[in-house]
């Protein structure tokens, strides 16, 4: 079993009324929480239907299940015990809402919904990975983390099967949230959402989905893999093909261990098949490829938005295979090795986080543009994830991650007072602050 986070005791709880029932909470670590709150319901490999009103109280004190998923090693290099207590169940469409242990219904505070990434495979919303408590603490915001479905059974479509389900998974808790959130204390004019990798990619594409208008003010959209999102549609044949014979009933575990063989189908269509699993357009709630570009104009200047990178991305992936680490390690090979982490970084990430941002301004929105480069010696400075532990510092989780090698953890808890106060920030206004940390570079138009 791993080392998650734990219930508070009975004693603890609190209750909060909402239209969507009432839900007993915990508090502890300086906030309340309400965990493991539905906010839809699905079989498998069908649209979600909202979860009408509960009758009676709910226990809201049990962390939302994970997705069911295949085991991701990967992780563990990263973070100690990435799921810790984490159950999976299919039966996954949770949402969780941390807040201020002084909020009440009448606080009016920014409300901040967390989409976790994992290139569409993997994570859950209550994560420790993703632990809010000292975002939510200092910057007095709502923080909501939303549990969506992955990988075949969320993000794959075709031959007779839906694509977008865990896209409009994302749809169906942002609904939730225009509903409920106020009885939490949050400001249902004032909601962000934010996101790292997949999670930002869906993001961004939420900007463009249909039915998402009016459901969030400002989107900070992070280390989006943009630059693998376009021209996989025959990629997503080939894998919808492979996975049409997989059951829509019966043990998940067959379609989980199922995954990696449709998967393999991605193989040969490039760098996309580096995350086989994503959005398809022409698919419910996305438009056509070729109307992407309209759709995301026509919300611009409804959207606030905060989008970048880091300024090494890819030198994570280098560092997790083991040759490439050994050759980035070798001093004339080294410097290749980061000439290619280079051009990978803007091939993937910065080049479409630069031109949304451009498109964004142009249609009339408000668009800043970030890079983030925090590190230092022994560790991976600008890497893929390294802003993860800034904007949630859950020690347990981080410290031992070759991320920080190196960095003190009181380096990493001050700089991660600084973007917490610059994330929160922009929920509030919708404009980043004028003092940024030396290790942010903001281009704001």
């Amino acid at each position: 079993m791993g080392r998650g986070r734990q219930p508070q005791p009975a004693a603890t709880a609190l209750r909060f009324t909402a239209p969507a029932g009432t839900f007993t909470a915990r508090r502890g670590d300086g906030v309340v929480r309400a965990t493991g709150i539905r906010y839809a319901r699905a079989e498998r490999f069908a649209p979600p239907v909202p979860e009408p009103p509960a009758a009676g109280v709910v226990d809201a004190t049990s962390w939302s299940p994970a997705c069911p998923q295949p085991p991701a090693p990967e992780l563990e290099l990263v973070v100690t015990d990435p799921m810790g207590e984490l159950v999976a169940d299919e039966d996954c469409l949770r949402l969780s809402v941390t807040v201020p242990d002084d909020a009440d219904p009448g606080s009016g505070l920014p409300v901040m919904v967390w989409v976790h990434g994992g290139s569409y495979v993997s994570g859950a919303g209550d994560a420790p990975a993703y632990d809010p408590a000292a975002l939510v603490r200092e910057q007095r915001v709502v923080v909501v983390a939303v549990t969506y479905r992955l990988g075949v059974l969320g993000f794959l479509g075709g031959h007779g099967r839906p694509a977008n389900l865990g896209l409009l998974d994302l749809l169906q808790a942002l609904r939730w949230v225009r509903e409920n959130v106020a009885a939490f204390g949050g400001d249902t004019d004032a909601v962000t959402v934010f996101g790292e990798s997949a999670g930002a990619d869906a993001i961004a594409h939420l900007m463009a989905a249909d039915g998402a208008r009016g459901l969030f003010r400002r989107a900070v959209v992070s280390s989006a893999p943009l630059g693998l999102s376009r021209g996989r549609a025959r990629m997503s044949d080939a894998m919808a093909a492979e996975a049409a014979s997989l059951p829509a009933t019966g043990p998940v575990a067959a379609v989980v261990e199922a995954q990696a063989r449709v998967a393999a189908r991605a193989r040969r269509y490039g760098l996309a098949g580096a995350m086989p699993f994503g959005t398809q357009y022409g698919s419910p709630p996305l438009p056509a490829e070729e109307e992407l570009e309209a759709a995301w104009a026509r919300s611009a200047p409804e959207v606030d938005l905060l989008v970048g990178t880091n300024s090494r991305e890819v030198a994570l992936f280098v560092a997790l295979l083991p040759p490439a680490a050994r050759l980035a390690r070798t001093p004339g090979a080294g410097r290749a090795v980061e000439r290619l982490v280079r051009a990978l970084t803007r091939r993937i990430y910065a080049r479409d986080a630069e031109r949304l941002a451009r498109r964004h301004r142009a249609a009339g929105g408000r668009a800043a543009l970030y890079t983030l480069s925090f590190g230092g010696p022994g560790a991976l400075p600008g890497a893929h994830a390294i802003d993860l532990p800034l904007l949630f510092p859950h020690r347990p989780t981080w410290a031992a991650s070759p991320l920080l090698a190196g960095i003190p953890w009181e380096e990493v808890e001050a700089a991660g007072r600084e973007v917490r106060r610059v994330w929160a920030g922009f929920a509030r206004t919708g404009e980043v602050p004028a003092d940024v940390p030396p290790f942010l570079r903001v281009d704001r138009g």
